[in-house]
């Protein structure tokens, strides 16, 4: 009797299945490192365009204010221009606001037949709430005094401001056209021609923003000069004082 050879099922060795699952954590890291690339650069692009918006937004606005700038010489106690850079930098002045401009809607109507667009406005930069410098923007009808609302809780307009300054463009000390950073109170009745402001803004601390410095400057031209005294009070320049 011719025994016949049995057939046999030939198993996975221990070795095997170590290199198997080695080589299947591989291509799990891979995946999850491709993923996480992607999630990161992903975040980053929009945390650079919001950064570009906020920088937008802000330079928008104060353009927007510049655009409408008033000064009247014979009301200089309500119309003076101010700039100041360093630890605390800001820039204030009056002017007639467009019914688009930021918190427009908070001033219009707020006194029955009273027009509140002629409004002073103040950018500065203040500490925020996580330590990081905060660029706001405050306002005020030119008769009345800031209420305590917009003293409280301004319009933030860009959080995380490493750099904020303010130049205009007039003769230095030596008599020479240049940008200049300082501003004396012996000026606050003079409007520059130009102004250039400089940004740099980092990442929104509050939302746990990863994107790098955003840098921007622009130059404003300044379509207003001071309004004489003589023609404030009706009278022609260089005619002399006008009748009573």
């Amino acid at each position: 009797m011719n025994c016949q050879p049995t057939s046999r099922r030939r198993a996975f060795t221990l070795i095997e299945i170590m290199v198997a699952m080695m080589i299947f954590s591989m291509v799990i890291a891979a995946i999850y490192a491709t993923w996480a690339l992607i999630t990161r650069a992903t975040q980053v692009g929009q945390d650079a365009a919001a950064q570009a918006q906020r920088q937008r937004v802000v330079l928008r606005t104060i353009g927007d204010a510049l655009m409408g700038i008033e000064s009247f010489q014979a009301s200089q106690n309500l119309y003076w221009f101010r700039l100041a850079n360093g630890d605390e930098p800001s820039l204030s002045f009056a002017a007639r606001l467009p019914d688009t401009f930021p918190r427009s809607g908070k001033f219009a109507g707020t006194t029955p037949g009273m027009n509140f667009n002629s409004r002073r406005v103040t950018f500065s930069l203040v500490t925020g709430n996580n330590g990081e410098k905060d660029l706001i923007l405050q306002q005020k009808p030119i008769l009345m005094d800031m209420d305590l609302d917009e003293q409280q809780y301004p319009l933030v307009l860009a959080r995380n401001v490493k750099v904020f300054t303010i130049e205009w463009w007039g003769t230095n000390e030596l008599n020479n056209a240049d940008w200049n950073t300082k501003w004396d109170d012996t000026q606050t009745n003079t409007i520059p021609s130009m102004l250039r402001v400089n940004l740099v803004l980092g990442g929104n601390t509050a939302a746990g923003s990863t994107a790098p410095e955003f840098a921007a400057a622009r130059i404003f031209t300044v379509p207003s000069s001071m309004m004489p005294a003589t023609v404030q009070n009706g009278g022609v320049p260089g005619k002399g004082n006008p009748s009573p």
